[in-house]
């Protein structure tokens, strides 16, 4: 019973960490958009600092949506080897990117793919944020349910 708690415990920790990557690849990528258009943080405006408030979230719920199979893909290796150092999630981040940006491209459709090379350098950027996010939240316990022997207390 022991074990199946670690492992529903590894798992919930496992979502937050997925969920705190892509709200930060997600504010990675809205501050790239924003430094773009030229918003300063030395000359602040109220409409494009509130509208952080709305764009993260609502861009995190697409940011989270793409990358969802190469990252289990990318967290089920990094569980089964037990990596805890921050470059594989790093570089993990940028095949996760590199994936959907190969995804986007493959569908067809000119108005959805990303062909300027500072948008898929950005896109590339804000995958490897989020994997170091998921690494400080998530992924430095990785591997831990395989190494801590839990013993099945039966009554």
């Amino acid at each position: 019973m022991r074990r199946l708690i670690a492992y529903l415990v590894r798992f919930a920790v496992i979502l937050v960490g997925y969920v705190v990557g892509s709200l930060a690849a997600s504010a990675f990528l809205n501050i790239l958009v924003l430094a773009h258009l030229g918003y300063t943080p030395a000359n602040p405006e109220p409409t494009a600092t509130a509208s952080l408030y709305f764009s993260v979230p609502f861009v995190a719920l697409f940011v989270a949506y793409f990358a969802f199979m190469p990252a289990a893909v990318v967290i089920l290796i990094a569980e089964v080897l037990g990596r805890r150092d921050w470059l594989f999630y790093a570089l993990g981040g940028a095949v996760i990117a590199v994936v959907f940006l190969g995804f986007v491209h493959s569908v067809g459709d000119a108005n959805f793919d990303v062909t300027a090379t500072n948008a898929r350098l950005a896109v590339i950027g804000c995958g490897m944020v989020g994997g170091i996010f998921y690494w400080l939240s998530a992924g430095r316990w990785a591997g831990s349910w395989r190494r801590a022997a839990l013993p099945d207390l039966e009554a």
